[in-house]
């Protein structure tokens, strides 16, 4: 699934060739990827003649602010789940055979959500209401890891009374937005710390550099535009480069990159821990 660099990638890619061009038509191709509203042509209809002003994120959310002449038009909401893509192309490029949704901008070029797993969803939030209102989840969401309220203090608020593994509570979205399964491990191996290791267990030291870990992991992984493992594309189509430098994620059997000793995996509530246990105790 893709996780917050992978949609701030996106983000700042819709950013650059979307904004200010009317929204002309639409085609929505699988019914079900559009959350709300319930009817497929209030979402077309609700987005006729809208431009986008601009893109934002919150956690794996993508949230364009929509206008019609200069007056709020509400909201178009994205979640790619695990396999969604937003792609900007010409209206003669190929139809990809997994497109659910399509929208043809005034100036030729199409936006197209492409999803092969079907699980990704878009909303049209309607004008003079808040996204959460809506998009139930996102009033759920806990502090953006990049930015002031996720602080040392924060953190340790958190986790000093969960007696669960550390590496569950980093993808819990509602302790922190936009970590998934790739950065937790690449944090934790950053720490030192070992992903079955006990919240409350943690000590002020070893939450220092979960914290700074982190931030560190996403800022090197949104400059390296994400990473691709196996569906994520950024809005050209374009792969991101993180996961061929990837310390512990996805790399079980293979050499550590810092003692040569065996990367290690193990399963936590069901999803898969990365991690090398000499560097990770």
């Amino acid at each position: 699934m893709p996780e917050l660099p992978e949609v701030e990638t996106v983000r700042q890619g819709l950013n650059q060739v979307t904004l200010n061009q009317d929204i002309v038509s639409g085609d929505v191709l699988l019914d079900r990827t559009i959350a709300y509203p319930q009817s497929v042509n209030d979402f077309l209809q609700g987005l006729q003649r809208t431009a986008i002003a601009q893109w934002q994120r919150r956690g794996k959310y993508l949230l364009a602010e929509l206008v019609r002449q200069s007056e709020p038009a509400g909201w178009l909401g994205v979640h790619l789940r695990m396999t969604g893509q937003l792609l900007w192309v010409s209206p003669d490029a190929p139809l990809h055979k997994h497109t659910r949704v399509r929208l043809c901008f005034a100036t030729g070029q199409e936006l197209r959500f492409v999803d092969q797993r079907t699980f990704g969803q878009m909303w049209w939030v309607p004008p003079e209401t808040y996204p959460e209102v809506v998009i139930l989840t996102l009033a759920q969401l806990g502090p953006e890891p990049l930015s002031p309220e996720f602080s040392v203090e924060y953190l340790s608020q958190q986790l000093c009374d969960r007696q669960r593994p550390i590496k569950n509570a980093l993808l819990d979205q509602r302790l922190v937005a936009g970590i998934g399964n790739i950065y937790a491990d690449e944090a934790l191996f950053l720490s030192q710390i070992h992903p079955q290791t006990l919240c409350a267990a943690l000590k002020p030291r070893q939450l220092r550099k979960l914290h700074t870990a982190i931030i560190q992991v996403l800022e090197q992984a949104i400059a390296a535009k994400g990473t691709t493992f196996s569906n994520f594309r950024d809005v050209a189509g374009v792969n991101g480069n993180y996961g061929g430098v990837a310390w512990v994620y996805d790399r079980e059997a293979e050499a550590c990159r810092r003692c040569t000793t065996l990367i290690q995996r193990v399963k936590l509530a069901g999803r898969s821990a990365h991690f090398c246990p000499k560097c990770q105790k």
